[in-house]
């Protein structure tokens, strides 16, 4: 990416716009998880109901405090073994956490991502980005910036024309109290 994609990109992440750019498997649509506005844009782009809440993305452990109740978190090796990297845990949310980011749960689904163009973006635009896959609900995450652009057209602020990244699949999905897999 280039500097000034990057600078773009995170000044509409920063100024309450939604943004599509690559992860590790597909394209994700992004926003800052704090501003409820953006984050119901994505849900209402998605056709999804709010209840099922988002994924959200970090560039590092530290970037999650603002997320998750790490006191209740015994094993963090368990967490670490595996970021960064294609895998979201449900972890405990802290009690400030908004629903918009939970949904109907007392968990948020948060990972640390090993693709450098999304690890940039939440380094620029203040930590943490909203990590949805970029499709509508029901249909297959897109690969490439051109279907994203074809799918979402202006209803998208801005668009990183960059690759995703080598992964066969989504993210998996495990619940760190059960240590179940929701999603494989």
């Amino acid at each position: 990416m280039t500097q000034r994609q990057l600078v773009i990109a995170a000044d509409h992440i920063r100024s309450g716009g939604v943004i599509a750019y690559p992860t590790e498997y597909c394209f994700g649509l992004g926003c800052n998880p704090f501003n409820q506005n953006a984050v119901r844009k994505i849900v209402h782009l998605k056709r999804r109901s709010w209840l099922e809440g988002v994924i959200i993305i970090a560039a590092n452990l530290v970037q999650l405090r603002r997320l998750v109740d790490f006191d209740q978190i015994r094993d963090i090796d368990r967490l670490t073994s595996v970021w960064p990297g294609p895998h979201t845990w449900l972890l405990p949310a802290l009690t400030r956490v908004p629903r918009w980011i939970r949904g109907r749960h007392d968990s948020v689904a948060v990972r640390i991502t090993a693709h450098r163009t999304a690890v940039e973006l939440c380094r620029s635009s203040g930590g943490l980005l909203v990590s949805t896959s970029a499709n509508r609900s029901g249909r297959p995450p897109l690969r490439h910036y051109t279907q994203v652009r074809s799918e979402f057209g202006a209803a998208l602020d801005f668009v990183v024309e960059k690759s995703v990244g080598n992964a066969n699949t989504a993210s998996s999905i495990y619940d760190f109290s059960t240590g179940a897999m929701v999603r494989k």
